[in-house]
C-alpha cells in the first residue's frame, strides 16, 4: 500500500507528538482493561508504563525496523487469574506476575534460537498465504464482537440489546466516531487524514460531554455515558508490580512456581502462532518482510523481552497490537519514530495522573467507533493476502473455509488450565488442513512427473 511516511521517514517535531498521541489512543482502552479485568489492586498507570517500556525494548531488539507498538496481553488473562488465585498473598500474586512473564519470555527466546538456527524457510511451508491470510483476518473478525459491544455497551441487557434512550446516546456517539473517522480518511486533506482517530475520538467525546451536561440540567441521567468521577481519586504515581512482589519473598513456594509454569508456558507458544500472523500482516502494510528483516529471531526476542520487562513494571505481558498495525495503515503512518515517540508519551503520561484519567474517561462508545475500523482493517488486510491464491482449487478453498468457521464460530479449547483461542485453534486446524491436501498435491505432481517421463520415451521411440 502507499506510505505517507515509510519506516525511515521521521515526520516534523510537532507531527510526530500528535501522531504518537494517536497511537496512543488506538492502544489505550486495551492495555489498561487488562490490569481492570484482573484487579487485585493493579495499576493501570503502570500497565501503561511497562507498556512503553515494553515497547523500547522490542524496537532495540527489531533494529528500529518494526513499527508497531505493544500493549498488554488478553491471552494471558486466564494465566493471571490464576497467579493471584494459588498465592499465599497479594504480594506472591505479584510475584507471580513477574515469574509467569519471565517463563513467557524464556519461551520466546528458546523459539528465538531455534528460528535462528533453523531459518524461517520452514514457516512459508507450514503457513502459506492461504493458511496466514484466512488467520489474520480471524484476528479481527474475533474481536468484532467487542467494537459492537462497546458502540451498544449502554444498550446490553441480559437478553441482548435494547434500545432505550441511553443505549441510542451511547449509539449515536459510536456512530459519531465513526463517520468522523471515515470522512477524515476518505474526504480529509493530508493532516486530517493522518490523525483521523484523533478527530473521531474528539468528535464522540465533545458529544458525550454535550449531553452529560445537558443532563445534569434537566436531571435526565439516561442522557450521561461519561463518568468524569475518575478525576475524584486519581493515581498520581504508578503502583509498579516489582514493589508489592518484592516483598513476598517467603510466600513462595516450589509448588507455587510450577503452577505458575504450568499457567503460562503453554500460552506462549499458542501467541507465537499470534505473534507470526501479526508480523505478517505488518509485513504486507509496510511492504517490506520482517520475518526476514530484522528477522523472525528478533522480533520474537523483542516481543519475549518486552515482555518481561513490561510485567516487571505493570504485571501484564505485553504483545504487539493489532490496533496498533491498523493504526499503521489506515494512517499510511509506518515511521518508526512516531512508535518512538509513543512508547516515550506512554511512559511520561503513566507519571501524570490528571492525563491517564482523561483518557480512561473516554466512553466506551467512542473507542467502539474507533474499533470498527481498526479491527475490520485487520480483518481486511488478511483477505488481501488471498487474492493471489486460486480458491477454485478445493485443496485451498477447504483451508480458507476451515480456518474462517472455527475462528467466526468462535472455537476456543480450554485443556486443563490453557485456553486455546479462536485464532489459534483456526490456525491449528488450518494448517493440519493445508498439510493433509499438500500430500494431494505431491500425489499430482509425482502423477505429472511420471507422465511426461513416459510421453518423452515415447517420442524417443
Amino acid at each position: 500500500m502507499n506510505l505517507t511516511y515509510g519506516v525511515k521517514d521521521k515526520p516534523k517535531a510537532l507531527q510526530i507528538v500528535v501522531f504518537a498521541f494517536q497511537q496512543l489512543l488506538a492502544i489505550l482502552a486495551a492495555t489498561i482493561a487488562v490490569p481492570s479485568i484482573i484487579g487485585n489492586g493493579m495499576s493501570q498507570s503502570a500497565a501503561l508504563f511497562g507498556a512503553g517500556v515494553g515497547t523500547l525494548v522490542y524496537l532495540l531488539f527489531t533494529k528500529f525496523k518494526s513499527p508497531v507498538f505493544l500493549g498488554s496481553s488478553f491471552a494471558f488473562i486466564g494465566s493471571m487469574f490464576a497467579a493471584f488465585g494459588g498465592a499465599a498473598s497479594a504480594g506472591a500474586g505479584y510475584m507471580g506476575l513477574i515469574l509467569g512473564a519471565v517463563f513467557a519470555g524464556l519461551v520466546y527466546v528458546v523459539i528465538a534460537i531455534v528460528v535462528k538456527i533453523a531459518g524461517v524457510g520452514w514457516i512459508g511451508k507450514l503457513m502459506p498465504a492461504v493458511v496466514i491470510g484466512p488467520t489474520v483476518s480471524i484476528i479481527g473478525l474475533s474481536l468484532a464482537g467487542n467494537a459492537v459491544g462497546d458502540a451498544l455497551k449502554y444498550a446490553a441487557t441480559d437478553s441482548g440489546y435494547v434500545m432505550s434512550t441511553q443505549g441510542w446516546i451511547g449509539f449515536i456517539c459510536a456512530l459519531i466516531t465513526l463517520f468522523t473517522v471515515i470522512i477524515c480518511s476518505v474526504y480529509g486533506k493530508k493532516t486530517a487524514k493522518l490523525i483521523p482517530f484523533i478527530i473521531g475520538i474528539a468528535a464522540g467525546y465533545i458529544f458525550a460531554t454535550i449531553m452529560y451536561f445537558i443532563g445534569k440540567s434537566t436531571g435526565n441521567d439516561s442522557l450521561i455515558i461519561i463518568d468524569f468521577s475518575a478525576f475524584q481519586n486519581m493515581q498520581w504515581v504508578p503502583d509498579f508490580t516489582f514493589v508489592t512482589a518484592f516483598k513476598s519473598f517467603g510466600d513462595i513456594t516450589p509448588s507455587y512456581v510450577g503452577t505458575i509454569a504450568v499457567a503460562y508456558i503453554p500460552v506462549a507458544f499458542v501467541v507465537f502462532a499470534e505473534h507470526i500472523a501479526d508480523h505478517k500482516n505488518l509485513s504486507s502494510v509496510i511492504g517490506s518482510e520482517l520475518l526476514e528483516d530484522p528477522g523472525l529471531h528478533r522480533t520474537l526476542l523483542g516481543d519475549g523481552i518486552g515482555s518481561m520487562v513490561g510485567a516487571v513494571f505493570g504485571g501484564c505481558p505485553n504483545t504487539t497490537y493489532g490496533e496498533s498495525v491498523g493504526c499503521v495503515a489506515i494512517t499510511g503512518n509506518a515511521s518508526i519514530v512516531t512508535i518512538l515517540a509513543t512508547a516515550i508519551l506512554a511512559i511520561l503520561a503513566s507519571f501524570c495522573a490528571p492525563f491517564v484519567t482523561f483518557l480512561s474517561t473516554i466512553p466506551g462508545c467512542v473507542m467502539g467507533g474507533v474499533c470498527f475500523t481498526l479491527y475490520g482493517f485487520i480483518a481486511v488486510s488478511g483477505l488481501k493476502m488471498i487474492q493471489g491464491v486460486d480458491l477454485g482449487e478445493n485443496r485451498n478453498l477447504f483451508v480458507v473455509a476451515t480456518i474462517l468457521i472455527a475462528g467466526i464460530g468462535g472455537m476456543t479449547l480450554t485443556i486443563g488450565k490453557v485456553t486455546l483461542t479462536e485464532v489459534a485453534c483456526a490456525l491449528i486446524l488450518g494448517i493440519i488442513v493445508n498439510l493433509v491436501c499438500s500430500k494431494n498435491d505431491k500425489a499430482e505432481a509425482k502423477a505429472e512427473e511420471k507422465a511426461e517421463t513416459e510421453a518423452e520415451a515415447e517420442t524417443q521411440a
